[in-house]
């Protein structure tokens, strides 16, 4: 709280912490903003974390929103990483993991094409109709994808529309961790 009533800093947030670190922390210097990890297939904020955060009045910065690229429909197989990408290490890439969670992204690319909208638009439209304290940070290296990614404030879903995207991509449906075993136990979520 010192740097924020120095004026040196506007605002403290966190990433990647627990609804008991959140309340701790908000005791001593109200929060601006959390961030983790939230998408599709990473619904684990759902957890009280977003609640939490909504009747705090803290915002709520879901990084990967898009699956670490996956739920753009872009990669088709393993190969499609390079050799020093990340992802090749994460298990929700490896093995039998891969094309479970390729077989879901097939659904929402079905999905979004009934609705008249990329992969991506649909995955980023889903994160911002759950509430308006949440704010995607798909990240990109192309103009025409960040131009793409900006179409999900023009997709909107109707509750039989939200009913349908739960139903295909319930909490826990991605298979594998967000990342491998050891790095796990570093978040306190």
């Amino acid at each position: 709280g010192a740097l924020v009533k120095a004026g040196k800093v506007r605002g403290i947030g966190l990433s990647e912490v627990s609804v008991a670190t959140i309340v701790k922390a908000n005791a001593v210097h109200p929060l601006t903003a959390i961030q983790s990890e939230y998408s599709l297939w990473s619904r684990d904020p759902e957890d009280k974390v977003l609640q939490t955060c909504r009747d705090l009045g803290i915002a709520f910065v879901a990084y990967s929103p898009l699956g670490r690229g996956f739920l753009t429909g872009q990669i088709k197989k393993f190969e499609d990483f390079a050799s020093d990408d990340y992802r090749r290490i994460s298990p929700r890439f490896q093995g039998e993991n891969f094309q479970k969670n390729l077989d879901l992204v097939q659904k929402l690319e079905q999905l979004a094409a009934q609705k008249g909208c990329t992969a991506s638009q649909l995955a980023l439209a889903w994160v911002l109709a759950q509430g308006d304290h949440i704010f995607p940070i798909p990240g990109t290296k192309r103009i025409k994808y960040l131009e793409e990614n900006a179409g999900a404030l023009n997709v909107h879903f109707t509750k039989e529309e939200l009913t349908t995207i739960n139903t295909i991509a319930p909490k826990n449906i991605a298979a594998g961790l967000r990342y491998p075993e050891m790095m796990m136990k570093l978040i306190d979520a």
